[in-house]
């Protein structure tokens, strides 16, 4: 029997997303996922602090933007970008994967979830994504 559920947002030009859980009947957490190809606008020889201060970042925009009314203010940020393949002229991939623990009872299919999910991820764009400094990013590698 199948529990988990995915969902497909169209929420932006720089990135794919969705959100999903494991298990459906009993939720317990959410997971947002927002994939994107990156391009650097400088040359650099050392990115890891850079990519290491998006990641910052990002955690911040989520803790401050949890609805905890529906979630425990904790969460999981796990942004995924390799710094060793990151040069200018080549795109590279990234993954930041979000994990959000419920704080009460909601139906997955509840429009409250859906707008406070989509709020988070609004969050991330308008902050960390579309006022980048470093990156260009966009959905496909091409």
């Amino acid at each position: 029997m199948k529990k988990g559920k995915n969902v497909r947002m169209n929420v932006s030009d720089y990135f794919k997303s969705s959100y999903g859980t494991v298990d459906s009947k009993n939720l317990k957490s959410i997971y947002i996922n927002i994939q994107s190809w990156v391009s650097p606008k400088i040359e650099l020889d050392n990115w890891s602090r850079i990519v290491g201060n998006l990641s910052r970042e990002i955690k911040h925009t989520v803790f401050e933007s949890i609805d905890t009314t529906i979630f425990v203010p904790n969460s999981i940020v796990d942004l995924d970008l390799r710094t060793s393949g990151i040069h200018f002229g080549k795109k590279s991939f990234l993954n930041l994967e979000i994990n959000l623990f419920m704080d009460d009872v909601i139906d997955f299919k509840s429009l409250e979830l859906k707008n406070a999910i989509n709020r988070i991820v609004k969050n991330i764009q308008f902050e960390n994504i579309s006022q980048n400094d470093y990156f260009d990013f966009t959905i496909t590698k091409k």
